[in-house]
């Protein structure tokens, strides 16, 4: 089994977890040993407590050895310097974090095999080297994102694709525009732990208390509420129209967009705000809801991303209503997807809670085919094959 460092862009307790997590959990349950690096900040601190907050969090864990959260699996938090830009800066991170990296290698007795990494700047650290093989999963347009150096991040991302031994991508669009650098790209749109949320439908479940004291009909969103990504005018007008339904909020707001601008949601009466909740429960308030919604904006971030909320809500047993951003094309069969009208999505979500959408069954095999477990399968199977046809190192 290859020891891996899994370099992320995202703190392992984080409250909505993403790919970075779910990925190095497989992996180390499978019997790899893998130190997940948490992220090196690609963008500058804004002048925000939650930014202050972090980096006080982070110098602390910086100055402890890596920490074991799992059976195979430790995170390490760097000491760099977030978001910097320059030469001088570039190399002061460099050599901490290659200082740092090979020191917890050391600690942990692992070998430097393989290099898992979700950082686009990967190779401006000094890295792939002492590592043998080179993996770069890409997620998302994270140029795209609000206050990222665009032109920066394109740069060292292309090179990353042109040294990375195999490319992995969750979008067709990604697809698209990174096998022009690397003709060994492949294609997995995210997934989702189907069992985790296919607990929805266990009837001795408890819908939370600040759900239930919430009106039926209940359309809800899980997940990062950032103006980046989500039509929030859109949802305004759709709520102003349909007074007679709730609509439920769900989780951190203004995450990677402190500028989201809630004025008039906030002025909605039938649109309420339940906060982040923690991943172990968020099946419970799945179950209390009757449709699973996805208003995203139609740009350039959107365009190249796999919602990972999307199979979420189909293992829950819940109807989904989306907009029918390209990526979601292939799964029409499953859910109600809608151009960016208020009409379309009112017309799409009356039809969910007239039962007239996808059936149950459908959605629970569809989500049941897309799973963490079976996509890391897949995936190291693809690497195991390039490993025998190119000769890279297989411990």
């Amino acid at each position: 089994m290859a020891d891996i460092t899994l370099l992320s862009t995202a703190d392992w307790d984080q409250l909505l977890w993403t790919n970075k997590q779910h990925v190095a959990s497989e992996l180390a349950s499978l019997g790899h040993r893998v130190l997940y690096v948490e992220s090196l900040g690609l963008r500058a601190p804004r002048q925000q407590a939650q930014d202050f907050r972090r980096i006080g969090r982070r110098l602390l864990r910086s100055l402890r050895p890596p920490r074991l959260v799992r059976p195979n699996l430790w995170v390490w938090s760097p000491l760099v310097l977030p978001g910097v830009r320059g030469a001088l800066a570039r190399q002061i991170n460099r050599l901490l974090l290659l200082l740092g990296l090979a020191s917890s290698r050391r600690c942990l007795k692992l070998r430097p095999d393989w290099l898992w990494t979700y950082n686009p700047k990967t190779i401006a650290y000094g890295l792939p080297h002492p590592y043998g093989t080179l993996i770069y999963h890409c997620v998302d347009e994270i140029q795209a994102q609000p206050d990222m150096d665009a032109a920066d991040l394109s740069f060292w991302e292309e090179q990353l694709c042109r040294a990375a031994d195999l490319v992995f991508v969750t979008s067709p669009a990604l697809l698209e525009s990174r096998i022009q650098y690397n003709k060994n790209t492949h294609f997995f749109p995210n997934v989702a732990d189907h069992s985790h949320f296919a607990s929805a439908l266990d009837p001795g479940l408890a819908i939370p208390d600040d759900l239930l004291a919430i009106p039926m009909p209940r359309i809800g969103f899980v997940g990062a509420i950032s103006g980046y990504k989500l039509d929030l005018d859109l949802l305004a007008e759709l709520a102003d129209q349909t007074p007679e339904w709730s609509y439920v909020m769900i989780g951190p707001v203004g995450e990677g967009d402190p500028g989201t601008d809630l004025s008039r949601l906030r002025c909605c009466r039938n649109v309420y705000w339940l906060g982040a909740k923690p991943y172990p429960i968020l099946p419970a308030y799945m179950k209390g809801l009757d449709v699973g919604l996805l208003p995203l904006r139609f740009n350039r971030y959107t365009h190249s991303m796999f919602p990972m909320k999307f199979f979420e809500y189909l293992g829950a047993g819940l109807p989904v209503v989306a907009s029918a951003i390209d990526s979601l094309r292939d799964y029409r069969t499953c859910a109600l997807l809608c151009e960016p009208t208020v009409s379309a999505f009112r017309q799409a979500l009356q039809g969910c809670l007239d039962g007239k959408g996808p059936n149950l069954q459908l959605r629970l095999d569809t989500s049941a085919q897309h799973t963490y477990h079976g996509r890391t399968l897949a995936m190291l199977s693809i690497l195991a094959t390039g490993m025998r046809q190119q000769g890279w190192i297989l411990p």
